[in-house]
């Protein structure tokens, strides 16, 4: 039996070319070649009324052409809604436009706007529309659909967006030339650990899901942290996954851990390093205990770092995020993070044809939020800021010899 799409797509293709009643033989002939449910079936297809088949079917059976050059009865066809009731389509639009959802007095201001809602609002205005009726106008006249949130707003755009950008990879091509690491760091979403649903999906057996608890409050185990470090020439990943807070001082151990345990093998002539980072979190452009901390990473590592932050509402495109992150979520979706084993295990275990590596550690140290960093403190950091943008760029050397 050919397929209701393929009917649809016949209909579709011929309706053009017909007029009316024609178009009402051919859904007739479609419902009969289908059979039983076949009237049910092509009504939801071709948007008809079931009775408009049905009359098709009637009509291809008696094999007549009882009114020759007419298209309907005389008299026959109802009006439209829209004509019938002068003034419905425009207080429809005025229910759904989105230039009035600003406007407290609209009255679906504060409510979703199902069809059953919008029907409701209008019958209080006089008008008679169901829902099926507003359901079409909204598609055919109005040309409105369903559509989710787009997330693509980043606030206001700062002058010096695009220039950073530049100096950023301006800086990253300069490190990669001269044989020095160039890292992209962030701390990803704390994750739940437990039998909690995590989203996406997975193949399994029919009707055997994993199962999860029904509701996400947080448990003994708690959350994890896991902060990254990926490394743009190499693409390998680093991540440390913490049970404490996520500090300026646990994002920095995660960058000491990149580089004890991967770092100083992959770049043994390591001369400096280049960080780039968001302009806020744990590693944030204002931090104090941010370069407090990095200053200590100097001192121990025994060389410069430098520094340079995205600009304000552009995180995504931190290169951690699209080339880390993404696929460690893409990795474990649908998969409960049931332990720190499981979450270590499923980071591990992240790789791509691209040839992305990712090793991971748990981080066990206690980390104390609310740290103040004194002014004295902060001025004992040798710092050299760029002259483009000396908020965001700045490099941290190994503390000045003393005396």
């Amino acid at each position: 039996m050919e397929t209701i799409q393929a009917v649809k797509h016949r209909f579709e293709s011929l309706a053009p070319f017909l007029d009316e009643r024609r178009r009402r033989l051919l859904a007739g002939a479609e419902a009969s070649s289908i059979g039983r449910g076949g009237i049910s079936a092509v009504a939801r297809a071709l948007r008809m009324s079931r009775r408009t088949v049905q009359r098709g079917v009637e009509e291809m059976a008696a094999g007549e052409d009882n009114m020759p050059g007419r298209v309907r009865r005389p008299g026959g066809g109802g009006k439209q809604a829209k004509d019938v009731q002068p003034g419905l389509l425009d207080a429809l639009r005025k229910l759904v436009e989105p230039a009035t959802r600003g406007d407290p007095e609209t009255p679906l201001r504060w409510v979703s706007k199902g069809v059953r809602k919008l029907s409701k609002a209008l019958k209080e205005q006089g008008f008679t529309a169901g829902r099926t009726l507003v359901g079409r106008l909204l598609r055919e006249e109005l040309k409105f659909n369903l559509q989710a949130n787009a997330k693509v707003l980043e606030g206001t755009q700062h002058p010096d967006r695009n220039a950073q950008f530049e100096h950023i990879a301006e800086l990253t091509a300069e490190f990669a030339a001269a044989g020095q690491p160039a890292v992209s760091v962030d701390a990803k979403k704390k994750e739940l650990v437990g039998e909690y649903k995590n989203a996406g999906r997975e193949w399994r057996p029919e009707g055997k899901p994993d199962l999860a608890k029904v509701h996400d409050f947080e448990g003994e185990l708690g959350k994890a942290k896991p902060y990254g470090v990926y490394d743009i020439a190499d693409n390998s990943g680093w991540v440390s996954v913490g049970l404490s807070a996520d500090t300026a001082e646990f994002a920095v151990e995660s960058i000491r851990r990149w580089y004890q345990n991967a770092g100083k093998q992959r770049y043994p002539d390591m001369k400096r390093l280049f960080v780039t980072a968001d302009g806020g979190g744990s590693n944030g452009s204002r931090l104090r205990l941010w370069k407090v901390q990095l200053q200590k990473l100097a001192d121990e590592i025994g060389i410069p770092i430098t520094v340079s932050h995205y600009p304000p509402g552009t995180s995504k495109w931190n290169r951690i995020e699209h080339r880390l992150f993404s696929f460690i979520t893409l990795n474990w979706r649908a998969q409960p993070l049931v332990s720190y084993m499981v979450i270590l295990q499923l980071i591990a275990g992240t790789k791509t044809e691209t040839g992305l590596t990712v090793a991971c550690e748990l981080d066990t140290n206690t980390y104390q939020t609310g740290i103040k960093v004194s002014d004295a403190e902060l001025a004992a950091v040798n710092i050299t800021r760029d002259t483009f943008h000396p908020e965001w760029n700045y490099t941290i050397s190994p503390s000045r010899p003393s005396g």
